[in-house]
Parts: structure tokens; C-alpha cells; sequence
């Protein structure tokens, strides 16, 4: 699959760069997330599709042969079980771009993220009060 990977602004552009099967599990994906985290933003980081929450919440970015999805290191370390049947890193899974993408799993993970980053936001907010 061709991909062009710089200079992409929004997250449109980005998944207008893959062929419509690809672009069908990105738009299915996307929606997953705003459905879990209606008040995250979008934007590029990294150069791959980013959702924000008081930070960071979750990225994604397609593959030859798969989805990564990047809910960080905790997400990754929280699901643990769930995830053992998909290829992990420290802040990332793979799912193979040919079976369908586990969306309820990923609505957990992405509540997840959104309550922690909530809770180190107010736990930073009350550092900062004196």
C-alpha cells in the first residue's frame, strides 16, 4: 500500500491517503474514539492522527499489514490480557488490517485514557493552587 506520510494537517488528509477498504477501518475507528471521548480533540502528532484529552488521549496510523493504535504505555499495561492476542509494544498494539478491529475492546482502553488523563490533570491543577 502507498502512503504518503508528511505534511498531512488533519485527520481527513491523512485517511484520504489509503485506498477506501483502508479508509473505511480508519473512518470506523475514528468514530469509535469520538463516540468514547466526544470532547477530545483531532489533530497530527507524529505525523499520524491524534486525539487530545487534557494531553494525549490515544493515536492511530495505518499499515501495510495492520492498525497501530497508541493508547500509551498504560493502556497497554491495563488491558494486558485483553490485548494477548494481538502483537504489543510498550505503547502500542497491531491489528491486522484484515480481520475487523476489536471496537469494544477499544472503547475501554479509550475510557481509560480519558479518565487518567482527567485525574493527572486535576492532580496537577491542585499542585498548582496554593
Amino acid at each position: 500500500m502507498e502512503h504518503k506520510k508528511a505534511g498531512h494537517q488533519t485527520i481527513d488528509e491523512y485517511i484520504s491517503t489509503f485506498p477506501k477498504d483502508v479508509q473505511q477501518i480508519l473512518q470506523g475507528l475514528r468514530a469509535t474514539i469520538q463516540a468514547v471521548a466526544p470532547g477530545a480533540g483531532e489533530t497530527i502528532r507524529y505525523g499520524i492522527p491524534t486525539f487530545t484529552l487534557e494531553g494525549n488521549l490515544v493515536h492511530f496510523a495505518a499499515y501495510k499489514k495492520h492498525i497501530g493504535f497508541y493508547p500509551a504505555s498504560s493502556g497497554i499495561r491495563t488491558f494486558k490480557k485483553e490485548l494477548s492476542a494481538y502483537k504489543t509494544s510498550r505503547g502500542t498494539v497491531q491489528f491486522s488490517i484484515d480481520k475487523p478491529l476489536p471496537l469494544a475492546l477499544i472503547k475501554k482502553i479509550v475510557r481509560f485514557r480519558a479518565a487518567e488523563n482527567k485525574k493527572l490533570h486535576l492532580e496537577k491543577s491542585k499542585r498548582k493552587k496554593p
